[in-house]
């Protein structure tokens, strides 16, 4: 069944399902980026931060050559990391990502995170006490940077991740180029009804990562898979929890990246656009989440711009 897309406010589309690839291990993810080409994605999210873009670039370019897809058939995501915030490190941060994946654009630049690090080459600089040394680089500045890379071609579209309401509002009071998408975490436990709505409100598309929950995460927060309501559903839809999961996901209008490197998973959390959840039954899955998150980033809680210290 062909995945529905969704149309951004600058007139690029983006399929309404990717694979994520965060902690996926080398080796690993370029099999998994391969197979889910095989088998119908066409977008996949990655992010210089996990350090598999040059896997991840590989295997694109394997299933172009084979004549699989067309680069234009393919939706790449990739983000700018916290080290590299400075107005004028934001083009070389993007290039060096072009440069990783090997291609001369990116469909989707995000800025990963609003809040920056001290710039260099180490990914998390800490200091002698093992702390995060942060830096308090403006997400302002650090937007004029991704509006240039938008204006010189190396991103069709420019986006941001993890931002709040607020930090969302105060850049688009400034903006020049309005971001087309937020990526934030969007669970059955997270639904973040009132921040997608914010968006919407805004013409900016949400993308939902670990909509799965991240099972085992380490938070220890249940992703209620296994309570009753869930396998019921999953039961009557004849389709797996996960499917369920995003789904839910779908129907809030957010685009689901669930993450996985096991093919059979990997072609299962694509089969979710040939059933329907009533009204009902998402209102029943709404009232279960607990708003618990698991990738809270609690270790930058002392950032300037930290973004979880407000409800949406």
């Amino acid at each position: 069944m062909p995945v529905p897309t969704v149309t951004f406010n600058d007139g690029y589309k983006m399929p309404m399902i990717g694979l994520g690839t965060f902690l996926s291990k080398p080796g690993e993810v370029a099999e998994a980026v391969k197979y889910a080409i095989e088998v119908g994605y066409r977008h996949v999210d990655t992010a210089f931060f996990y350090e598999n873009e040059k896997e991840i670039g590989s295997a694109i370019r394997e299933k172009i050559n084979d004549g699989t897809i067309k680069r234009e058939d393919i939706f790449v995501t990739t983000k700018l990391w916290c080290n590299s915030h400075k107005e004028d490190e934001v083009v070389p941060a993007c290039k060096k990502s072009l440069e990783n994946l090997g291609f001369d654009y990116i469909d989707l630049f995000l800025v990963h995170w609003p809040f920056a690090f001290k710039s260099g080459d180490a990914l998390t600089p800490r200091d002698a006490a093992g702390k995060i040394e942060f830096s308090d680089t403006d997400y302002l500045e650090t937007w004029k940077g991704m509006e240039e890379c938008k204006r010189q071609g190396l991103a069709r579209s420019i986006g941001l991740s993890n931002f709040n309401s607020e930090q969302i509002a105060r850049l688009l009071s400034s903006a020049k180029i309005k971001p087309v998408n937020n990526q934030v975490e969007v669970t059955m436990n997270l639904n973040q009804k009132p921040l997608i709505e914010f968006c919407k409100k805004h013409e900016i598309t949400v993308t939902g990562f670990s909509p799965l929950g991240r099972p085992g995460n380490r938070h220890g927060i249940q992703n209620l898979w296994d309570e009753p309501q869930i396998q019921k559903l999953a039961q009557k839809y004849k389709k797996t929890p996960a499917n369920i999961a995003c789904r839910f996901i779908h129907q809030l209008g957010v685009t689901p990246i669930p993450k996985s490197v096991t093919k059979s998973r990997i072609k299962e959390n694509l089969d979710i656009f040939d059933f329907s959840l009533t009204p009902e039954e998402v209102s029943t899955i709404e009232k279960m989440g607990s708003g618990a998150r698991v990738a809270p980033f609690e270790e930058a809680k002392e950032a300037k711009y930290y973004p979880f210290s407000i409800p949406f």
